[in-house]
Order: C-alpha cells, then sequence, then structure tokens
C-alpha cells in the first residue's frame, strides 16, 4: 500500500508552497521531494527504472505546477514579450508555442521557458526554476511608457509523457486532440475542469501538457487523468533527469561566438563502467593523454541506451568523434569516449509523431 511522504523529512515555511496537485500526489506514494521555483516539487514514485521504463513503453503524469507561468498582457505585450527573448515571436501564432531564451543586457540566459502565444498581445511563459518573474518587472522599470501587466497566471500545468499518452488523451478529449500539431495548444476541459492543453514536454517523448485553469479543482484533473491512464497503466512519476541528456536538449551559440569561433566545445561522451547514480549535474576533470583539458558537468546513466552518458567540454581539437577521455569521478577514473549527440532520436522524430 502507498503512504504519504512524511512532510517533516523537508524543510517548510512561508518561502515555499504546495502545488494544486499536492494533495492528489500524495495518495500514489511519493517518496521525496525537493525544491523548484519556491514549489514542493515530487522527485519520484518509484524506483527509477520503473520510472524510466513506464515513460518508454506507457505513460506517466508529471506534477509539474513548479513551472510557474509568468504571463505578459496589455495593450504592448507582444513588444515588451520580444524584449525578453532574441527570439523573433513575429513568426509564434496565436495558438502556438515556441522553446525560447530569456535573455539579459549581455546575452546571459536568465531562463529558458517554453512560451505560449495565448492572444496577439498575451503571452505565458512556463519557467525553469529561477526568479524571471523579478527580472521581468525590472525591465519594465526601463520602459515605463509601456502599457503592459506583468504577472504569474493561475494556472498549474501537468505532463502526460510516453508513447501511450496519444490513447489516454483521445480517451479524455476526444478523436480531435490528434489533430493538435507540435507545439501548439487548444482550450479543453478535463472532468469539467477548464485546461490548455499543449504538445510539449520536458522529456523528448510523445507527450502532453495540461495547464489547469481553475487551480482550485487540481485534484478533480490529476485523478481524471490517473482513472482515465489506468487502462494504459499510466505511472505517476517525477522528474525523469536522464531524458534531457539523451536527447541533448541543451542552447545553441550566440551568433557573436559563431562568427568569432570557439576554441572549447561541449561534447557527448559515454563512460565505462557501473551505472551512475542519478546524478546530473557534476564537475569531473576531463583528461586526453594524461592532460587535464576539460571537465564533465553532467552525467547519468541510460537505462534505454545501457550506457553512462554524460556532456564533456573539450578544447574544439579533442571534440571529434572517438576521442578518448579519461574522467575522474568520485568513484575512480572512468574511460569516456566522445560520441555524437544527441544520444538517441537525432531527427527529433519521437515527440512529433
Amino acid at each position: 500500500m502507498t503512504q504519504p511522504f512524511d512532510m517533516s523529512l523537508v524543510q517548510r515555511g512561508a518561502r515555499n508552497r504546495r502545488t494544486p496537485y499536492y494533495e492528489a500526489t500524495q495518495r500514489y506514494g511519493p517518496a521525496g521531494f525537493t525544491v523548484y521555483n519556491h514549489m514542493y516539487f515530487p522527485i519520484r514514485f518509484d524506483s527509477f527504472e520503473a520510472e524510466f521504463d513506464a515513460l518508454l513503453n506507457g505513460v506517466t503524469l508529471w506534477d509539474v505546477a513548479v513551472e510557474r507561468c509568468l504571463e505578459i498582457s496589455g495593450p504592448d505585450g507582444f513588444r515588451f514579450a520580444q524584449l525578453l527573448t532574441p527570439r523573433d515571436l513575429s513568426r509564434c501564432a496565436v495558438g502556438q508555442g515556441k522553446y525560447v531564451l530569456i535573455c539579459d543586457a549581455d546575452g546571459g540566459i536568465i531562463n529558458d521557458p517554453v512560451m505560449t502565444r495565448m492572444d496577439e498581445n498575451t503571452f505565458w511563459f512556463a519557467l525553469a526554476s529561477s526568479d524571471a518573474l523579478l527580472f521581468a518587472r525590472g525591465l519594465k522599470n526601463a520602459y515605463p511608457d509601456l502599457d503592459v501587466a506583468i504577472q504569474e497566471a493561475d494556472v498549474a500545468p501537468l505532463q502526460v509523457q510516453g508513447p501511450r499518452s496519444k490513447d489516454l488523451m483521445v480517451k479524455l478529449l476526444g478523436e480531435d486532440i490528434l489533430d493538435l500539431r507540435y507545439y501548439f495548444w487548444t482550450d479543453a476541459k478535463i472532468a469539467g475542469v477548464p485546461v490548455v492543453v499543449t504538445r510539449t514536454g520536458w522529456t523528448s517523448e510523445i507527450g502532453y501538457e495540461v495547464y489547469t485553469t481553475d487551480t482550485a479543482r487540481g485534484t478533480d484533473v490529476y485523478e481524471a487523468i490517473m482513472e482515465a491512464g489506468r487502462e494504459f497503466g499510466i505511472k505517476p512519476t517525477g522528474d525523469l533527469d536522464t531524458v534531457s541528456p539523451e536527447a541533448s536538449i541543451s542552447i545553441g551559440a550566440y551568433r557573436a561566438l559563431r562568427d568569432a569561433g570557439v576554441d572549447t566545445k561541449i561534447n557527448g561522451v559515454v563512460l565505462d563502467g557501473e551505472p551512475f547514480p542519478a546524478l546530473n549535474a557534476v564537475k569531473w576533470p576531463a583528461s586526453v593523454d594524461g592532460q587535464e583539458v576539460g571537465k564533465v558537468t553532467s552525467a547519468i546513466y541510460s537505462p534505454r541506451l545501457k550506457q553512462n552518458i554524460g556532456y564533456c567540454w573539450l578544447p574544439a581539437g579533442s571534440s571529434h568523434e572517438g576521442q578518448a577521455v579519461s574522467v575522474q569521478t568520485e568513484w575512480g577514473t572512468r574511460a569516456a569516449t566522445v560520441t555524437p549527440m544527441p544520444f538517441v532520436d537525432p531527427s527529433k522524430q519521437i515527440p512529433v509523431s
């Protein structure tokens, strides 16, 4: 029998808050929480391997209401949203979404959200963990003549991810949901609750995100999805860290770097030895021919590839397929080899299928 997570194991206080799905997730025995965007985020419900298998072969439900949505609106909403990101928003239609960068004046990355254009002048930015809302309000001070509203939208996203996610969404919403294109959104209702459904997700697998717009009814939406998904073997999961490294979800070089050239590059590597635990962010020295020349910044075991994989910064002259690298981990030295990225689905056909 599943047990509610003992929240006395997590320090609580007014600076953090629960998601609208917290009570629902407690019914399925979360095994731990972290804090993300000042909200409690369930990290897993089962073993990493079991959750990963469900993502690859079935369907999973993630409470990602921690993607707190920065909403830009008002008569000058488009102009201000464009100030936040270098991506050309004129090429984003109402009803469409884009993966964007929020940058500061020096080109530094503040956040890398999925943005959805809700109407001509209203945009939602589903934020990774940062204080981008405060950054946007500070930026507004430099443009006092713009008529724009900056706030956190009262919406709460869930992710429905995996190859059976289409079957589940058809059961919930009907066949028309199959017409929803990758990175577009539509209005719908689940359990009578208004939601916005997008064809997006963190996983690089087939999937959807469901934004509940009546957050007082988060439990109703969560339980309706779980009930509809039982025949497809749905599992609630936490954040499966391995899927982003596998898909090489990363950020391209800036134009200035492109024009000037670079002397250091990030590479995919596979590492020998026993499986790593769920580490992801690391700082491991990397050597070529006995000389330390770079570092591994992300490493994790991929059950799908049955290999340890990671990202490694190396000099441009060593950044080629097949380059042998020696990596110093906390378990001793591991042999590694530079390999092409992404590690899986290089043509990105899985999520758009």
